[in-house]
């Protein structure tokens, strides 16, 4: 079986613009705090986060009460940006995104074939909010809940 894998990075970039999009309400998420709901290395979590930040993807919060907040409204925040900033673009073969990498971009049959995936992939990822994760996160959770009492 082959796999077209996305970075841990994403995946915990993902997985902590989620929680501080989930815990919005409290006030701004310290870097602790997503750390150990989220299972991830305090110190690399600190340089995802920077990457984010400087995406405009997240914002920083200065003070006793600081932590991050989200730039935009979690509707407004598409995975596919996320996924761009933390591991740039997407392309199932470094062809398609560098032609001049190969000497037979112009007549390979398969490269249009990766073309159509890497559109795929982009159209599905960035039609994907933030929002629609809370949404889905929130449901989820409420299964469990349901489940466990």
């Amino acid at each position: 079986m082959i796999f077209i894998r996305l970075s841990t990075k994403t995946r915990y970039g993902t997985r902590a613009v989620l929680d501080i999009a989930l815990h919005a309400q409290k006030g701004p998420a310290r870097l602790g705090d997503i750390s150990e709901r989220q299972e991830i290395s305090r110190k690399y979590l600190g340089q995802i986060i920077s990457q984010l930040l400087a995406a405009g993807i997240l914002e920083s919060i200065r003070g006793p009460q600081g932590g991050y907040i989200l730039s935009r409204e979690p509707k407004e925040i598409r995975l596919g940006e996320i996924i761009r900033t933390l591991d740039g673009p997407f392309a199932p073969v470094r062809c398609v995104d560098r032609p001049d990498l190969c000497n037979r971009t112009e007549k390979c049959a398969v490269r249009e074939v990766w073309s159509r995936a890497k559109e795929s992939m982009e159209s599905l990822f960035d039609r994907i909010t933030v929002a629609d994760l809370m949404e889905r996160q929130e449901a989820l959770d409420d299964g469990k809940t349901n489940r466990e009492q």
